[in-house]
C-alpha cells in the first residue's frame, strides 16, 4: 500500500487490486475547500490518470466531514473577480473527475455542504453514512454555488428539487437524498468504507476500456438529442470491439470463467 505525506491537504493511498483511496486531510475545518485542496486533488487525479494501477478512485474526507462547503473565512475577502477565479479553478477539477475515464466514487463519511456537495456531484458515485447530510447552503450566504452546483444537480434530481434545494438552501438527511437519486447507497458509518472498498474493487475487475467508453457516452450524451446520443453510443461500442478486453469478455462468459481483463 502506498501512502502520501500525512500532512499535506490530500492523501493518496493505494489500497491495491485497482483502487485507490483519495482522502482531504483538514479535519479541523471540516475540510472546508480552499486553493491548496482544490490543486492538490488536481495532482492526484493526474497522477491516477496516467497509473495503470488507478482502476477506480474513492474520494473521502478525514474526521466528522466529507466537504463542508469552501473557506468562508477566505471568501469573505475575496473581489468578483477573486470570486470568479476560484469558481473557474473549482469547475477545471470538478470537469477533470468528471472526464477521467475512471469510476470515481465520493465516500460521504460526513458533512456533504456547498462546494462539498458539489464535489460529489462530480462523482459517479454517491454513498453515504446513515447520519450524513447534504445541502447547498449558498443563498444563505447571500451568494450562489459556484462549482456547478446549479447545472449538476438539476441533471440528477430535477430542476423542481434542484430549486428546492438551491433557493431553500436546506439540508437534506441520507434517507432523503436517496429518495431522490442524489446518493447511490447508503450504509452504518461502521461499515461505509467497508462497503465503499468491496464496490470499488468489484469495479475494478470489469473492463477498463469499457467502463471509461460507458462513463464517456453517458456524460456527453446526456443533454443531447436521442439521434446524436445513440450515433455516439455506436462509436464507443466500436472502440469496445477493437479492444481485446472484448472477445476475452464473451470467451470467458461461453467457457463459464471469469474473464481476465487487461490492466490498461
Amino acid at each position: 500500500m502506498t501512502v502520501s505525506d500525512e500532512s499535506k491537504a490530500v492523501i493518496v493511498e493505494d489500497i491495491g487490486d485497482g483502487v485507490w483511496v483519495f482522502s482531504i486531510n483538514r479535519p479541523r475545518t471540516l475540510n472546508a475547500l480552499n486553493s491548496e485542496i482544490v490543486q492538490q486533488l488536481k495532482e492526484a487525479f493526474d497522477a491516477a490518470s496516467k497509473s495503470a494501477s488507478a482502476r477506480v478512485i474513492l474520494l473521502t474526507g478525514k474526521g466528522k466531514a466529507f466537504a463542508a462547503g469552501a473557506d468562508i473565512s477566505a471568501l469573505v475577502n475575496f473581489t468578483p473577480e477573486e470570486a470568479m477565479a476560484f469558481s473557474r479553478s473549482g469547475y477545471e477539477l470538478f470537469n477533470m473527475i468528471e472526464g477521467a475515464s475512471q469510476p470515481i466514487i465520493a465516500v460521504l463519511n460526513g458533512y456533504a455542504l456547498g462546494g462539498g456537495l458539489e464535489l460529489a456531484l462530480s462523482c459517479d458515485f454517491r454513498f453515504a453514512a446513515e447520519n450524513v447530510q447534504v445541502a447547498l447552503p449558498e443563498i444563505l450566504l447571500g451568494i450562489i454555488p459556484g462549482f456547478g452546483g446549479t447545472q449538476r444537480l438539476p441533471s440528477i434530481v430535477g430542476h423542481a428539487r434542484a430549486k428546492d434545494m438551491i433557493l431553500t438552501g436546506r439540508k437534506l438527511d441520507a434517507a432523503e437524498a436517496l429518495n431522490w437519486g442524489l446518493i447511490h447507497r447508503v450504509f452504518p458509518a461502521d461499515r461505509l468504507l467497508e462497503e465503499s472498498v468491496s464496490f470499488a474493487r468489484d469495479l475494478a475487475a470489469q473492463s477498463r476500456n469499457a467502463l471509461g467508453c460507458a462513463k464517456q457516452v453517458l456524460n456527453s450524451s446526456r443533454s443531447l438529442p436521442p439521434q446524436e446520443g445513440l450515433e455516439i453510443e455506436n462509436q464507443a461500442l466500436g472502440r469496445c470491439f477493437r479492444h481485446d478486453d472484448s472477445r476475452e469478455g464473451m470467451r470467458a462468459f461461453l467457457e463459464k470463467r471469469k474473464p481476465n481483463f487487461k490492466k490498461q
